[in-house]
């Protein structure tokens, strides 16, 4: 999932933008652009990109004994 190729670009995982705060990037092209800007030399860093959450199992459909020998 991290790595797939069908990613929509966005400065914030970008290889060419560095974090300034939380809404703002530092790009080397561009200069300081919103984190959900992007423009054509969006190069994808997977390293920069937090991948979403799953979700938590539901355990409370088992019983005690499920878990016993």
């Amino acid at each position: 999932m991290l790595f797939r190729k069908d990613i929509e670009p966005r400065c914030v995982y970008c290889a060419k933008g560095a974090p300034i705060g939380d809404e703002k990037i530092a790009c080397i092209h561009k200069g300081i652009v919103p984190a959900g800007y992007h423009c054509r030399k969006f190069e994808y860093d997977p390293l920069k990109r937090t991948p979403p959450q799953t979700a938590a199992p539901d355990f409370s459909k088992f019983k005690d004994e499920d878990f016993s020998l």
